[in-house]
């Protein structure tokens, strides 16, 4: 099995971004994993612009499918006095499989401080609960979870940690795991049903989260699935309870 960093440490780099192979173990059918991917293209982002202040929004297109080698690249849209705009692909032999805007912007003053957003209540996993693993030879097989039984039923609420993470950056690492979960529609089916992430969007609410053990609270819920299109809602909250992360993703139902 290839890790996140050892993907990134083998990847040979280039004046635009770098290029590397989608590991089997990185797969989720016939394409990568979207949080590899989107983590490979934030990767890229910030080795192509330097000193870049923190990544606050990322906006995601699943365009076609990843896999074999690939080509990461990343073009600067745009930087001003407080916030930058990068602009990351991922093609591989199919052609264009991810493009993605990242944005990152500095603190600024405000007279405003508001924020009512409730903390995550559940406890992170102790050191001997019961935790799930996927197979090695799907991307699952790269993460701990443990799944609360307070979710819905069409929604998921889990913990998630990337097994190997040392010497990650902390959000290309949130990245890589904020897609983990199935799609919320999911749980609608009696059968096991194709489904595809289409587009992803994150607000990072807090500048460079960070958590403990490598523990973070993924919540995803859907109100509503027809005509072969899903939109969730999906969060993120640190070991600590603090809500780190919203966004709302569009899925596509083969089913």
């Amino acid at each position: 099995m290839t890790s996140l960093p050892a993907l990134l440490a083998q990847a040979r780099r280039t004046e635009t971004g770098f290029a590397t192979e989608i590991p089997s173990n990185w797969l989720q059918g016939r394409t990568a994993y979207g949080g590899l991917s989107t983590a490979l293209a934030l990767a890229a982002a910030k080795q192509i612009e330097p000193d870049l202040p923190p990544l606050r929004s990322a906006q995601v297109a699943f365009i076609g499918p990843l896999a074999g080698p690939v080509t990461v690249t990343a073009t600067k849209l745009r930087r001003g006095r407080n916030a930058a705009f990068i602009q990351a692909d991922i093609v591989s032999e199919a052609g264009l499989g991810l493009r993605t805007t990242f944005v990152f912007m500095a603190a600024l003053q405000s007279a405003i401080d508001h924020d009512t957003t409730v903390p995550a209540r559940h406890a992170p996993p102790a050191a001997d609960a019961e935790l799930y693993t996927g197979p090695p030879g799907f991307f699952t097989g790269n993460f701990n979870f443990l799944d609360l039984k307070d979710a819905g039923p069409t929604e998921w609420l889990r913990w998630g940690r990337l097994i190997e993470r040392d010497g990650l950056d902390p959000e290309v690492e949130l990245m890589a795991l904020g897609d983990a979960l199935p799609p919320a529609a999911f749980k609608l089916f009696e059968k096991m049903t194709p489904l595809s992430s289409l587009t992803w969007i994150v607000n990072f609410l807090r500048p460079r989260p960070v958590t403990t053990d490598g523990w973070w609270l993924l919540h995803a819920q859907t109100d509503i699935a027809r005509e072969g299109y899903s939109s969730q809602a999906m969060r993120m909250w640190n070991a600590d309870g603090a809500l780190v992360a919203e966004g709302k993703q569009g899925v596509a139902i083969f089913g």
